[in-house]
């Protein structure tokens, strides 16, 4: 278990094999009984949805099910104003409460909902994908996108529990597992030497799946750490933009039809491409990342790429400010430095 530290709002997070078996007993020790709206999408619904449904009605809670279509298009204002409608007919109040049962997506809708939703209500997080259960579970960001960027209209708010169960992750087709690969990898190189070392001791993804409570754990600690010093992005917690900057420009410039683990993998490789040959990072550390990233099956360059509409992109991310934009560089593998540029110069990180 991991204890999220925050001034205005602590939590724990469960990370425990077979955890989900227990997940009604999980919410009667955070939650008094109240209406619970359980989000999830359509392709998590047919394999968890209902045993979440019954476990909680089994302890007493009024539970409904909202599913929304799977994929990255249902993180939208639409549909989170769809789901507002929902929650108003279900008569879910500020006493009541959302859960969200997913991956990223479905993370980012749901806290985003219950962050909004009658100016803010509770809510808990399951994740059940790797990249979720990694990284976009903890630390309170909840967005929805537009259709000029990912993550535009977001907010801050923490959950009130998270529950990580690997054993859901034998479910997810081998891509999904692979873009969560991505964000440990990143977690390994701006801050953790010694996972990055456990890492390059596996030999593929099915190796880190049978050793996935320990590796989630390492990568949950490095983002806990960087959370509970700065809980709204102002500062240190930038360094988990690493590779981001780039990723979700090639996200948004490929109509989200690659990954984020995709983008991120990319990302990390072309920001650390050129801050090597500019010596802002050591020599061979692009060829350790390439290493790292190619052997779980992951892409290090995209196929094809427009700079100019990757660049409006870019610029229109929120880590822009005004002309200048703040990138993440590796000091080392498993130290990384937080750099302001004038935002022209990106261009040549692309």
């Amino acid at each position: 278990m991991l204890h999220i530290n925050l001034a205005e709002h602590s939590y724990d997070i469960v990370i425990q094999q077979g955890a989900f078996e227990e997940v009604g007993t999980w919410v009667k020790g955070l939650w008094q009984p109240q209406r619970i709206a359980v989000i999830t999408d359509s392709n998590v619904a047919p394999l968890y949805g209902q045993l979440v449904i019954d476990a909680l009605i089994q302890e007493g809670f009024a539970a409904k099910l909202l599913v929304v279509p799977a994929g990255e298009k249902s993180k939208s204002l639409e549909q989170a104003t769809i789901l507002y409608d929902r929650l108003a007919e279900l008569g879910l109040t500020r006493s009541d409460g959302l859960i969200a049962l997913g991956g990223g997506v479905i993370g980012d809708l749901a806290g985003f909902v219950a962050s909004t939703y009658m100016r803010g209500i509770h809510f808990l997080q399951i994740p059940t994908t790797l990249l979720a259960q990694v990284d976009s579970s903890i630390g309170g960001k909840t967005a929805v996108n537009t259709k000029n960027a990912k993550n535009l209209v977001g907010t801050f708010a923490q959950p009130a529990g998270v529950l990580i169960d690997p054993k859901l992750l034998r479910t997810l087709p081998l891509d999904r597992v692979q873009e969560g690969i991505a964000e440990i990898i990143k977690s390994a190189a701006i801050a953790d030497e010694q996972l990055w070392q456990v890492l390059s001791e596996l030999t593929d993804e099915a190796a880190l799946l049978d050793r996935a409570e320990e590796v989630i754990k390492a990568a949950l600690t490095v983002k806990q750490k960087v959370v509970e010093e700065d809980p709204f992005d102002h500062g240190s917690r930038l360094t988990l933009n690493f590779g981001h900057t780039i990723g979700h420009g090639l996200e948004k410039t490929a109509a989200f039809e690659i990954s984020h683990g995709a983008g991120v993998a990319m990302g990390m490789v072309m920001i650390t491409q050129h801050a090597e040959a500019i010596g802002q990072s050591p020599k061979g550390t692009t060829a350790e990342l390439i290493a790292m990233i190619r052997k779980f099956h992951l892409p290090t360059h995209p196929e094809v790429i427009n700079k100019d509409q990757l660049y409006q992109a870019i610029t229109h991310d929120k880590k822009a400010r005004g002309n200048q934009l703040k990138i993440v560089l590796l000091e080392k593998i498993g130290q990384a430095k937080i750099v302001t540029i004038p935002t022209e110069e990106i261009k040549d990180f692309i």
